[in-house]
């Protein structure tokens, strides 16, 4: 249970008073401290504040004073009440202080339906998201759209909950999309309606704790060895398109970026110091200023091809003929994988179905990062690692190449 205090914080004769918040959460006391805009004097609340008087100006100042503070109380604790006790800051503190006394105007204009409010999320965020992410945005506000049409029912910020989820589970499954795309669509739908209640539409109180879980993805690379053969590929048995195709391969296998930033490579990116090539380019995805060391395998590609990169290509056009390149090197082994499939013969629309396929068939423009990012892991100590694939902390790196906490256990051992 939460209590608030009132403080007089300042060393002027008139000041406003500063709030506190005290609370327990898993056995751990918590404490914000906030600025109201209510002003008193110091002599009032040192002096008069709690002591009983017969003066009746002091009496009215008292009952003024503490229905003012008890307005604000009520409004902290009901604030505090409909959020994550673990989640409170300092700053959400003090944004609810200034939305008491300044509640958002446009709350009421704003709209409470979630498919109008994904248009809005877009604009509202236009100038801090990238052209990927409002596509991919547009592309679920369509998925709800259809959704909404099949339910029969429009969707409401306030109710998305876990009957919502529920039957948003459902419909996606009779639609086949795959367990990930669920869980990762629905973590999109949480953050639209977690940012209409920062504005101060009413949401569930089931929002927070709706989830799904992730499905286990296997995840293709190629090995060293399967480099080794897409190198040896006579020459004779690629087309043009397809040599510079496997140029441009075979650099991702040992830079580790992702083709939004690999084929943007240029020999202007290069600079040597101390006699070592060093790459430097922005990841478009993330904006970080990466510096990277060339492999002795780029720079081979490089050396044959006077110090230019390979021309670069659309990412459709390096899908498919990688695909060409790796059946060509007799990479058919079967393995497990998901490809996209037409759900229908004629009917356009295409899943994800897990299943054998020959390898080949699996490769996409990421693999070279993956298989990157699987080959030198333990090779090269896992810091410098997420220093030129970007992750962020060493946890997403090994996500990303598939370790346990039981991988890691077993690999331990080595130290022992």
């Amino acid at each position: 249970m939460a209590t608030i205090n009132f403080l007089y914080r300042s060393t002027k004769d008139k000041a406003n008073l500063d709030l506190r918040l005290l609370y327990r959460y898993n056995d751990k006391d918590f404490v914000f401290g906030a600025k109201t805009k209510f002003e008193t004097t110091k002599h009032y609340w040192s002096k008069q504040h709690r002591n009983k008087s017969k003066d009746i100006l002091i009496t009215n100042e008292q009952t003024r004073v503490n229905n003012e503070l008890n307005k604000i109380e009520n409004y902290i604790l009901n604030c505090f009440n409909k959020f994550k006790p673990d989640k409170i800051t300092k700053e959400w503190l003090q944004t609810e202080i200034d939305y008491y006394y300044n509640p958002p105007q446009q709350a009421e204009a704003l709209p409470t339906e979630l498919i109008e409010y994904i248009d809005f999320y877009i604009d509202y965020r236009k100038n801090e998201i990238k052209e990927t992410s409002k596509q991919k945005f547009n592309v679920i506000k369509h998925k709800l759209e259809r959704f909404e049409k099949f339910r029969k029912a429009t969707i409401l910020i306030k109710d998305v909950n876990d009957n919502f989820k529920k039957e948003f589970v459902d419909y996606y499954k009779t639609q086949k999309y795959s367990q990930n795309t669920m869980q990762r669509e629905l973590v999109f739908i949480k953050t639209f309606c977690k940012h209409a209640r920062f504005l101060g539409i009413e949401t569930h109180p089931q929002l927070d704790s709706l989830r799904l879980d992730r499905a286990k993805v296997e995840k293709v690379h190629l090995t060293f060895d399967e480099i080794k053969a897409i190198e040896s590929i006579d020459k004779g048995k690629l087309t043009e398109s397809l040599e510079n195709a496997k140029d441009w391969l075979i650099i991702s296998c040992y830079t580790g970026q992702r083709i939004s930033d690999f084929m943007r490579f240029t020999k202007d990116m290069i600079r040597i110091e101390e006699g070592q090539s060093l790459l430097e380019f922005t990841q478009k995805k993330t904006d970080k200023i990466m510096t990277i060391p060339l492999h002795p395998k780029v720079i081979e590609i490089l050396s044959k091809r006077n110090g230019m990169f390979p021309y670069a290509i659309s990412d459709q056009k390096y899908n498919d003929y990688i695909k060409n390149v790796c059946e060509v090197a007799e990479l058919n082994q079967k393995v497990n994988g998901s490809l996209l499939k037409e759900t229908a013969p004629k009917s356009g629309i295409f899943r994800k179905e897990t299943g054998s396929y020959r390898k080949c068939d699996l490769v996409s423009s990421h693999i070279g990062r993956r298989s990157f990012a699987t080959n030198f892991y333990g090779t090269i100590p896992t810091s410098l690692m997420i220093n030129i694939t970007g992750h962020s902390t060493e946890q997403m790196y090994l996500v990303y190449v598939g370790k346990s906490n039981k991988d890691l256990a077993k690999e331990t051992f080595k130290y022992f």
